[in-house]
């Protein structure tokens, strides 16, 4: 886990990246029908803002409910650290999904003010398995890999 300023802000770029490009390729292939390989290169088309969105509710809202839930459940002197990142990976997933999904739901489905409700709670029920499976078996393992070898640089060491 980051533990300087430098390594939380490569951190979160990181993780927003791999979330945002994980999802869109997700919900691209769910309104095709499948994945194909020219959706591969698609959600870059949309990541900047979408990662900007992420960062700012993540900061604003769903790390601070993800943080409170872990350290209010679990003490990290009596668990174990994976616990502890299991556990954070779960509750920014739980905060994180029906937040994002408005903003998809918003975004990109643009329904009519009467349908708003329905469709962004079936755009959670919908992400939310994926979101969790892949913070936590992709995303999240791939960002902490990567940011352990950049600890190992002079810009990022503790």
């Amino acid at each position: 886990m980051p533990v300087t300023k430098a390594q939380r802000i490569v951190f979160s770029l990181l993780m927003a990246f791999a979330m945002v490009y994980g999802m869109e390729l997700y919900n691209q292939a769910l309104m095709a029908g499948g994945l194909t390989s020219e959706m591969l290169l698609a959600p870059l088309a949309d990541i900047v803002p979408l990662m900007a969105a992420v960062i700012a509710l993540e900061t604003l809202v769903g790390g601070r409910i993800a943080h409170r839930l872990t350290f209010g459940l679990l003490d990290p002197a009596k668990v174990p650290s994976l616990l502890i990142t299991v556990s954070m990976g779960a509750f920014t997933c739980w905060s994180m999904c029906p937040m994002m999904s408005l903003v998809a739901t918003l975004a990109f489905k643009q329904p009519a003010v009467g349908e708003l409700v329905a469709t962004w709670l079936q755009t959670v029920a919908m992400n939310f398995p994926m979101a969790l499976l892949w913070q936590l078996f992709v995303a999240g393992p791939a960002v902490r890999a990567i940011l352990r070898l950049l600890r190992k640089t002079p810009l990022l060491a503790d």
